[in-house]
Formats: structure tokens, C-alpha cells, sequence
């Protein structure tokens, strides 16, 4: 059982349905790290039936564990960038990021970011997050992106992501026409060196597992829908190319041309998780953006 107490702060609940420790309740039943267990024995946060106890505390049936969750306030820069946000509840804040805008600051793209359109977001309505990304997508990359408000949720969303229990799912246009319908492609992909930007498949790499199906076949062209079963970097780009259907736009591995479209042709549209409280099954869609659906204009029959 889980409630919500206040601005100040959250409160995870859990009412004990066996003799156990608080330790393992914890850990295993209500999924936090081993690393927020010392954060909770330093700052008093763990309370049974109303009183702080160590993680070592034995638990009786029907005990009331309580945690309390306290977030530092994001160190962003706040800037209003109007950001499509299609969902915000106590845990996740998920984002429809438009092309050509960086997820985090860096040295290259230092402000009007994703990070610091959130946190001018949460300024506003009152509350205290530091943004943890679960997801990424690159700066050329549009669609569905979600933003933990607070360790706990990032911790649990980022195993499921790890365990792939997270459905992801995007749209693409690639160069030429896919004769089969659907197909997987199952090929590890491998970082030649350190500073290199640039994957390949190689056989010394990570098992990589792509998985597409044709939605439309245009002139040299085709819309897919691709389902990720692994989340490896630049995964549907280095795969597209290895199949020899580079996505269009894509400067790295794909097919350029300025007048059809000045990005790749990528976009992530559709995510399908578990609420990391509630295990609700929340799912979303983000409409593709007006230059995918114009590239696929000029390239129909």
C-alpha cells in the first residue's frame, strides 16, 4: 500500500504479511537498492509502525513499514522550452522530445536541454526533483522519454529496463525496400575504441536483438516499426546498416539526403512499463513528428 503525504516529502508504505526483517522487506519486497539502505539508517528514514528502526529490525506480521523519500532539488539551470509532457505522477515525468534537442547538458550543448526544461517544470508546480533519466535518446532522435523524480523509481524502472521488461518501441524510414515483412536481427554490437562515437557489429561485442516489421513500402524507401529487445547505443542505426537498409538522414550510418530530411528518420513512439509503486501498467504513444510524416510523403508511389 502505497500513499503520497505531501510536498515536503513522499512516503513509501508497506503493511508486512509474514515474520521477516526490515532488511528484506526492503530489498525484496519493496525493491530498494542496498545502497539506500545506509542512506535511509543515516537519515532516520525507515519507520516501523511509526518509529525509526535499522534495517536489521525484525518484522512481525502486520507491522507498518514506512519510508520516507526526500529529494534534492535539481542543480539545472531552469528554462521554460513549452516541453510536451504527456504524463506526471509522484515517481515519472514522461517527456515527447522533439528532434534536435539534447536530453542533458554537455560541453557542446550546455542549456536548452530536456534536463533544463524539467526543471523548470517541477520549479513551478512546487517541487523538489533531481531529474534521473531512465531512457535516452539521441540529440537527433524524437519521441518518448522518461524522467524519475526520485531514486527509488529510478532504480526499479532501470531494472526493468535491464531485465527487458520494458516494451520499446519505434518508427523509422530506411533506405530501399524490405522484401520480407518482419524479421530480427540478432547481432552483437561492439565500441571499437574508447573515443570512438561509432559501433559496428563484432563478435566481440554485446548481444544486441532488434526485431522490425514493415508498415509501409515507399519509392527506395520503407516505414518499420522496431521493437528493441536489448537497448545497446545507436542499436537501430547499426542494425539497419548491417542489413543494408540504413535509416534516412542518419549522417552516421544511414543514407543522407538534405531534401528529404536534415536528421535521421527515427523516432520513438510507443513504451509500455510497470508504475514502479503501484505496478500499474501505464502505456504510451507519441504521434510522429511533422518532418517523418512529410519525408514519407514525398516518397510515396
Amino acid at each position: 500500500m502505497f500513499r503520497k503525504e505531501s510536498q515536503k516529502y513522499d512516503i513509501i508504505s508497506y503493511t508486512s504479511e509474514e515474520d521477516s526483517t526490515l532488511k528484506e522487506i526492503l530489498l525484496d519486497k519493496l525493491n530498494f537498492s542496498v545502497r539506500s539502505l545506509s542512506k535511509m539508517k543515516r537519515e532516520q528514514t525507515s519507520l516501523v509502525n511509526g518509529e525509526f528502526k535499522k534495517p536489521s529490525t525484525k518484522i512481525k506480521k502486520g507491522d507498518l513499514i514506512e519510508v520516507k523519500i526526500e529529494e534534492d532539488m535539481a542543480n539545472f539551470e531552469p528554462q521554460d522550452l513549452n516541453l510536451d509532457i504527456l504524463y506526471d505522477d509522484f515517481d515519472i515525468i514522461m517527456v515527447n522530445k522533439p528532434p534536435f534537442m539534447v536530453v542533458h547538458p554537455t560541453k557542446s550543448h550546455n542549456d536548452k536541454t530536456i534536463a533544463n526544461g524539467i526543471t523548470d517544470y517541477v520549479i513551478k508546480r512546487n517541487e523538489k526533483v533531481k531529474v534521473r533519466f531512465v531512457n535516452r535518446l539521441d540529440m537527433n532522435t524524437s519521441g518518448l522519454v522518461i524522467i524519475a523524480k526520485n531514486a527509488y523509481a529510478h532504480h526499479n524502472l532501470s531494472l526493468d529496463m535491464q531485465e527487458d521488461k520494458v516494451e520499446k518501441r519505434y518508427i523509422t524510414v530506411v533506405k530501399g525496400n524490405i522484401e520480407e515483412d518482419s524479421g530480427t536481427i540478432n547481432q552483437p554490437i561492439y565500441r571499437p575504441t574508447d573515443d570512438s562515437i561509432k559501433r559496428i557489429v563484432d563478435e566481440r561485442g554485446q548481444d544486441s536483438v532488434t526485431h522490425y516489421k514493415v508498415l509501409e513500402r515507399l519509392n527506395d524507401a520503407t516505414v518499420l516499426e522496431v521493437r528493441l529487445e536489448t537497448g545497446r547505443t545507436h542499436q537501430i542505426r547499426v542494425h539497419m546498416d548491417y542489413i543494408g537498409h540504413g535509416i534516412i538522414g542518419d549522417e552516421l550510418y544511414g543514407y543522407v539526403d538534405e531534401n528529404l530530411i536534415n536528421r535521421q528518420a527515427l523516432h520513438a513512439y510507443s513504451l509500455i512499463f510497470e508504475q514502479p509503486r503501484t505496478k500499474e501498467k501505464l502505456e504510451f504513444k507519441a504521434e510522429l513528428p511533422t518532418d517523418i510524416k512529410e519525408l514519407i510523403n514525398k516518397l510515396k508511389f
